[in-house]
Parts: C-alpha cells; structure tokens; sequence
C-alpha cells in the first residue's frame, strides 16, 4: 500500500469514528431545540418574547420550582434570571441553581421582600402562585416595586370557572389542590395594577392554541402508556385558568 493510500485510510478511519460521535452530539441538540421549543409555546414566555426578542433582560421569578430556571434560560439564554420560593429544593437541581444569578427563598405572606432589589427587574412573572397566597393582593403591591418603570408584570392563576368545572388528578378544579386558599379574579388584579401605577395590557382566560391542539396527542399518550388522565391537559379549552398581562409605568 502506497503513503497516499495510508493516509487516506486513516482520514476514512477518523470520518468513520467522527460519524456516530457526531449523530449523538445532533440528537443531543435536535433535543434541546425542541425542549426550547415547547417551552417557548408557554403562556407567560410567549408575552416575554413578544415584549424582549432575543434582548437580554432581568427576570424575577415568583415560583421557581420545577427547573424553571432551566426552561426559562433555554427560551432566554441572554435573560438575568432571579428565583423566589418558599423552599429551594422544590423539584430544582444543581444544574437549575447554577442558572439562576439568584435566589431568594422567602414565605411570601410575610410580605418582607427587603432582600430583593428595588427599580431593578424588566420584568416579573407569578404563575400559579397567589391561588396559594391569603394575602396574594398584597404580595402583588409589595413586590412591583421591584420592578422598573416600562418593565411588564404577567400574572396566572386559576380563575372562578375554576371552581364549578369536575374534579380530577392533576387539579381541574380548584379545590382539588388542597393549597388553593384564595380565588382571584381579572377585574380585581386589573384594578389592583392600575392604581399601582400600571398600564393593563391585556387580560382574560387563558386560551393557548397550541396546547389545545396538543391536548389529543397528550390524552393518546397517557392512554398508551396506561396513565391517568391529568386535569391539566384540559385546562385551555375548559378555561381553568385566568391571565393578567400589564407594563409599569
């Protein structure tokens, strides 16, 4: 066998070694695309991305359980992200903690948020929170001084259809979570921002198109794979959930 043939044998062996390498590292990212992907597709990250692109920006995050850091950063890459939470460790990893430029682990209803940063975010998200919360009107007006003027403020929760549609595993209605203390309502968290020196930009029950058109596909996967049914598949086209989307002004 000549040098050349040598050589190009070894280029073949290294191409051929490369290959599978290189099928892992792009299934890798076609995963994370897609876990980005989905993530964009929620409620509260749609209205960022309407309000910042692809801008960096300072998010608090008022519920930051269950990786959100993680699923925030893969939509926002360039965000600042900071975590509240009543307990550091509810479903959120080391990984999750090393995303966050913060995180402040507080009990919301003591409404001491002297440890947060004042005119500092552009914006703030509670999802899913104040439905816990007693006092969450008042959690609300101590926390949008945090918030700089322009910034925006995206609120969700479970609305009063909430509480006459059937109970079922994974909350369909309001009192089948047990924590669920208090309902709110639109025009009360508008009146509410309004004469806290912001403008409400939109409001209502949460429609999302495209978990609607995935809830057929949820529902075949739960049933192949011999799980329960969740409530929440059924919340956008139920109307559980009711939304509140304002800027500071």
């Amino acid at each position: 066998m000549s040098r050349k043939d040598t050589e190009n044998t070894k280029e073949i062996n290294v191409f051929v070694a490369f290959v599978p390498l290189w099928g892992i590292f792009d299934t890798y990212l076609c995963r994370m695309n897609l876990k980005a992907f989905s993530s964009s597709l929620i409620n509260k990250f749609i209205y960022l991305k309407s309000a910042f692109g692809k801008r960096p920006f300072r998010l608090l995050d008022i519920g930051a359980g269950n990786h959100s850091a993680t699923k925030a950063k893969l939509v926002f890459p360039n965000c600042e992200y900071h975590g509240v939470d009543l307990e550091k460790d509810y479903n959120n990893s080391e990984a999750d903690f090393k995303l966050m430029h913060a995180f402040y682990e507080m009990d919301l209803t003591k409404l001491n948020f002297s440890s947060i940063p004042d005119n500092y975010f552009d914006a703030v998200l509670m999802v899913h929170v104040i439905e816990h919360l007693y006092n969450g009107d008042e959690v609300i007006k101590g926390l949008l001084p945090k918030l700089k003027s322009g910034g925006y403020i995206y609120l969700e929760y479970p609305g009063e259809k909430s509480t006459r549609l059937p109970s079922m595993q994974g909350s369909l209605n309001f009192k089948d979570d047990p924590t669920h203390v208090r309902v709110y309502a639109v025009k009360e968290l508008s009146a509410l921002l309004e004469a806290n020196d912001c403008i409400v930009l939109k409001s209502g029950i949460r429609r999302n198109v495209w978990f609607m058109l995935a809830m057929p596909f949820k529902m075949v996967k739960c049933w192949v794979s011999e799980k329960k049914l969740q409530g929440n598949i059924f919340w956008d086209v139920l109307g559980f959930a009711e939304f509140v989307w304002a800027r500071k002004l």
